[in-house]
C-alpha cells in the first residue's frame, strides 16, 4: 500500500473517531449536552438525531461506506454546530471552538470530493 493510501486511511480514521466519540459521549452522559441544546433554544427532540448522525457518519466514514456521503453530511452538521452553538464570539473558548468547527467542516468537505 503506498504511504499515500496510509495517511488517507489514517486520517479518514481520525475524523470519524471524533464523531464517534463525540455521539457515544452523548449517550453515556446527555445532561450537558441537553443543557446546552436549551441554552441555544435547540429542542430536545433532536437529540437521538445527533447521536444517530454523528456515530452513523462516523462509522461510514471509518469503514469507507458511502464515505464522500457521510463526509459531506458532518462537514454541514459542523457548520451548523459553528453557528448554532458558538456563536459568542466574546468568548475566547467559543472563538476557538467555533473555529475548530469551521476546520473540521473544510477538512471533511475535501475528503468529500476526494
Amino acid at each position: 500500500m503506498q504511504m499515500t493510501a496510509v495517511a488517507f486511511l489514517i486520517g479518514r480514521g481520525l475524523l470519524a473517531a471524533l464523531f464517534i466519540l463525540a455521539g457515544l459521549s452523548k449517550i453515556v452522559g446527555p445532561k450537558p449536552f441537553l443543557a446546552h441544546m436549551k441554552q441555544e433554544g435547540v429542542p430536545a427532540f433532536l437529540f437521538p438525531f445527533v447521536v444517530v448522525l454523528e456515530i452513523g457518519c462516523g462509522a461510514a466514514l471509518l469503514a469507507g461506506f458511502h464515505a464522500m456521503i457521510a463526509a459531506a453530511i458532518l462537514s454541514a452538521f459542523c457548520i451548523a454546530t459553528a453557528i448554532v452553538f458558538h456563536r459568542h464570539f466574546a468568548d475566547r473558548a467559543e472563538r476557538t471552538q467555533f473555529a475548530k468547527d469551521v476546520a473540521l467542516a473544510g477538512a471533511l468537505l475535501v475528503l468529500a470530493v476526494s
